[in-house]
């Protein structure tokens, strides 16, 4: 088998594992909710149930992972007993088959912020021509974004862990939490932009225990740390056996909460500048508009009240885009190729262009079926897929494992973390309230829960 790959510092697992979390659905899903569901009401809730039921999942993930030390299939299969091997299995695979099929419609979504971004470089050289290829709905325009994106997902995977996934993570994150604040301080001095950061920093604190917007909280809490697939699992098997454990995994939940902040504060704030210029922000049953309206629709449509400075801004706003896309593709991609190269014993390079394209096949035919199964693999992973999942992963670390072999894991980067108010709360935590908790959100998103 190949030699494994390990993250050289905390920093640089910190970057990596925040990358994987801040996603595209942090940057253009969470502002959506934040106006969908009270503003203000919406980031407080959400910020305190990502500490009460994302963090403790995050720590279940990795703490499977870095124990050991391989796949999701292999490292679950360890911890299993004679009797929970096949459960095992079926997670670990089910799990590698969620993250190909989520990466699967989001290329596409990363293809199309790519082609944007060269839209707005296009426009500042006055390729106007070009610029409408880029930004128009075609299967071209489509598949070659598709193929551009893959490209530079695998090239990054297939260089291992330090010379790709950790080299990448450390360049981009810091660029695009620079371009977020550069795109926040200019936005900010546009007209609406008070309105929106009116709406964004002010709950409603009526509104905060109306069961829908608790719902939504926890599932955005759920799902903005890349939970319920195996990435972090993965990723955890990367870290050292010094590392302090809770600690890191506390440092991830924090950065992602804070770069969805930054995004709200982004986002918000330019829905209110582009109703300010008079761009349509609610549809015609006076509801908000759709994420896609939003990115590809109105956005655009403020850059162009913004004359030549919209341009830049533009192009700005999607090389953001595209940075946070890369950052969690990569990690969705190294959960199927780490199990080719350490249980099927190919080595890196071959696993990940071989995964990769494979992948790539997928989102190929998603794009000739788009509007039959794009929209149904969403919902297929993310509501459906990735909550079972995640209830499975509590059931390993609560029920399966055995209690005494996980506090040595976690004591080998915390001497004295049997002591710790962590430890006291976590277990029974992990085993009890957040599998009922996600089964809730699972269970509201299948309708099966009306509150």
């Amino acid at each position: 088998m190949a030699a494994r790959g390990e993250f050289s510092s905390r920093m640089a697992f910190v970057l990596a594992a925040s990358g994987s979390a801040i996603g595209l659905g942090n940057i253009w899903g969470f502002p959506i909710k934040v106006a969908s569901n009270g503003g203000g009401a919406f980031v407080f809730t959400y910020v305190v149930l990502t500490f009460l039921l994302a963090y403790p999942i995050l720590m279940a993930e990795l703490v499977i992972g870095r124990h050991a030390k391989s796949d999701t299939v292999a490292s679950l299969v360890k911890i299993s007993s004679r009797k929970s091997r096949p459960l095992a299995f079926l997670t670990g695979y089910w799990g590698i088959l969620t993250a190909s099929l989520i990466l699967g419609f989001y290329a596409i979504v990363a293809g199309w912020m790519i082609a944007f971004g060269l839209a707005s470089a296009a426009d500042l050289i006055g390729a106007n021509a070009q610029s409408e290829w880029l930004t128009g709905f075609s299967l071209n325009r489509n598949l070659t974004f598709v193929a551009v994106f893959y490209l530079l997902t695998i090239g990054i995977v297939a260089n291992g862990v330090t010379a790709g996934i950790e080299k990448w993570s450390t360049r981009l994150m810091p660029m695009l939490i620079v371009l977020i604040l550069a795109l926040i301080a200019y936005i900010g001095t546009q007209n609406g932009a008070a309105e929106g950061w009116r709406v964004y920093l002010q709950p409603d604190f009526s509104r905060v225990l109306n069961p829908d917007l608790l719902i939504s909280a926890l599932g955005q809490a759920f799902f903005s740390l890349s939970l319920g697939v195996g990435t972090m699992m993965v990723y955890g098997s990367y870290i050292s056996k010094s590392e302090n454990l809770p600690k890191l995994g506390a440092t991830v939940a924090a950065i992602d909460i804070g770069i969805a902040f930054m995004a709200g504060l982004l986002v918000i704030p330019a829905m209110y500048v582009a109703q300010a210029n008079g761009v349509t922000i609610y549809n015609e049953s006076g509801a908000l508009i759709d994420s896609d309206g939003l990115i590809f629709t109105v956005l655009p449509a403020l850059f162009e009240t913004m004359g030549g400075t919209g341009i830049v801004v533009s192009l700005l706003f999607f090389i953001l885009m595209t940075i946070a896309a890369i950052t969690s593709s990569i990690s969705m991609l190294e959960v199927p190729v780490a199990h080719a190269q350490e249980s099927l014993g190919l080595a890196r390079k071959k696993a990940a262009w071989v995964v990769g394209l494979v992948i790539m096949a997928v989102s190929v035919v998603i794009v000739f079926n788009f509007g039959v199964l794009f929209g149904w693999v969403i919902d297929l992973t993310t509501k459906y897929s990735e909550p079972l999942i995640g209830i499975l992963f509590c059931v390993f670390a609560g029920w399966i494992w055995k209690r005494n072999e996980l506090l040595q894991e976690l004591q080998q980067g915390k001497p004295d973390v049997e002591n710790s108010f962590f430890w006291k709360v976590w277990p029974a935590y992990v085993k009890v309230v957040c599998p009922l908790i996600v089964l809730m959100v699972f269970m509201h998103s299948f309708g099966l829960l009306n509150v």
